[in-house]
C-alpha cells in the first residue's frame, strides 16, 4: 500500500476534481506549513545532535551545486523545446532548480517508514537546493533580457537586485523555520525537546496529512480547466521529474550516501518549487505567468512524484545498494 499521506492526497485531488466544497481554511493551512517546516528542522538538528564535522561540507556543497546544475538543464529545453518566451523559461526552470518543501517531507516519512538509513545532514538538503536556482535565473534572466540602459546605473541596478534577491530569500519564512529549527534541535538535543515530543515530533505525520489534503486540492485547481495549448510544457513537466531523479540518484551513489539520503535527494531533484519560487519569481520578473508555473510545478510534478515517481525512485535506488 502507498504511504498514508498519499491517501490523503488522492482524496483532496478526487474532492477538486468534483468540485466538492471541501476546503482546508487558510488560517489552518498556514499553520501546518509553519509546523511542518519547523518540525523538519527540529528532527534534522535532532540528526545533527552530536554528529556535526566539517566534513559534512563535502556532501553538502556538490549537493549545492546541483541548484545550479538543474536549472541550467531546463533552461534551454524549455526555451527551445516547449517554446517558452525568455520570462516564462527563466521563470519555470528557477521553479525546477528550486525544490518543493511538500515533496521532502513526504519523501522523508517514506524513507524513515521504509526505515532506510539516512545521513545526519539530510534534512540540509532542503535548505541548500532552495536558493541557488532562484538567484541563478533572476540572473540569467536579467542578463539575457538586454533591459539595461546605461552601463553604470544597470550595474547597481543589477548588484542591489542581487542583494534584495539574496535578503529576501534567506530570510523568507521556510529559510528561517529551518535553518532554526536545525539549530534548535541540534543544540537541545533529544532531552531539551522532550516537552515537544507528543504534540510536535509525534504529529508530524498528521500534519503533513492535513497538509497533502489541501496539496490535492490546490493542484486540482491549477489543472482545471486543463491549457490543453500547453501541452509542450504538461510535457516537460510529466517527464522531467524522471530525468532529474537520476541526477539525484547519481550524485547520490558518488558521494557514497546511505540509501535513505539518497532517496530523499532524488525526491529533491525531481521537484520543483511552488512556495519560494513563486514569491521570488513574481517579485523580481513580473511579466513571467506565475500561473504557467504552477500548472507545471504543483499541477503536473507535484502529484506525479507523490503518486508514482517516489516509489519508482526507491525501486531504482534499491538496484544500486
Amino acid at each position: 500500500m502507498p504511504d498514508i499521506v498519499t491517501a490523503f492526497f488522492a482524496l483532496g485531488l478526487l474532492a477538486g476534481v468534483v468540485k466538492s466544497d471541501l476546503k482546508v481554511p487558510d488560517a489552518i493551512y498556514q499553520t501546518l506549513s509553519i509546523l511542518l517546516m519547523l518540525v523538519l528542522g527540529l528532527k534534522g538538528g535532532l540528526a545533527l545532535h552530536g554528529k556535526f564535522e566539517l566534513a559534512m561540507l563535502s556532501t553538502l556543497l556538490p549537493v549545492m551545486a546541483l541548484g545550479i546544475l538543474i536549472p541550467l538543464i531546463c533552461y534551454p529545453i524549455l526555451r527551445r523545446a516547449v517554446g517558452l518566451p525568455l520570462d516564462d523559461a527563466a521563470s519555470i526552470a528557477a521553479h525546477y532548480g528550486s525544490v518543493s518543501a511538500g515533496t521532502f517531507a513526504v519523501v522523508l516519512a517514506l524513507a524513515e517508514k521504509s526505515a532506510l538509513p539516512l545521513g545526519p545532514e539530510t534534512t540540509l538538503y532542503l535548505v541548500v537546493l532552495e536558493l541557488p536556482a532562484i538567484v541563478l535565473m533572476l540572473w540569467l534572466h536579467r542578463t539575457l533580457s538586454g533591459n539595461a540602459g546605461h552601463v553604470a546605473h544597470a550595474a547597481h541596478a543589477a548588484h542591489a537586485a542581487r542583494h534584495g534577491i539574496l535578503r529576501e530569500a534567506l530570510t523568507s519564512r521556510s529559510v528561517l523555520l529551518l535553518v532554526g529549527g536545525v539549530l534548535i534541535g541540534y543544540f537541545y538535543g533529544p532531552v531539551g525537546l522532550g516537552p515537544l515530543q507528543p504534540v510536535l515530533l509525534d504529529g508530524f505525520k498528521t500534519m503533513l496529512a492535513v497538509f497533502m489534503l489541501e496539496m490535492g486540492l490546490c493542484t486540482a485547481k491549477a489543472c482545471m480547466p486543463l491549457p490543453l495549448h500547453q501541452w509542450r510544457l504538461m510535457l516537460f513537466a510529466a517527464l522531467m521529474p524522471f530525468g532529474l531523479a537520476w541526477v539525484g540518484i547519481g550524485t547520490a551513489l558518488a558521494l557514497g550516501l546511505p540509501e535513505g539520503s539518497a532517496l530523499v535527494l532524488a525526491g529533491l531533484t525531481a521537484s520543483a518549487s511552488y512556495i519560494a519560487a513563486p514569491a521570488a519569481i513574481r517579485a523580481s520578473i513580473p511579466s513571467a505567468n506565475i500561473g504557467l508555473a504552477m500548472l507545471a510545478a504543483l499541477g503536473i510534478t507535484f502529484p506525479i512524484n507523490v503518486l508514482v515517481g517516489l516509489p519508482l525512485y526507491q525501486g531504482w535506488i534499491k538496484l544500486f545498494y
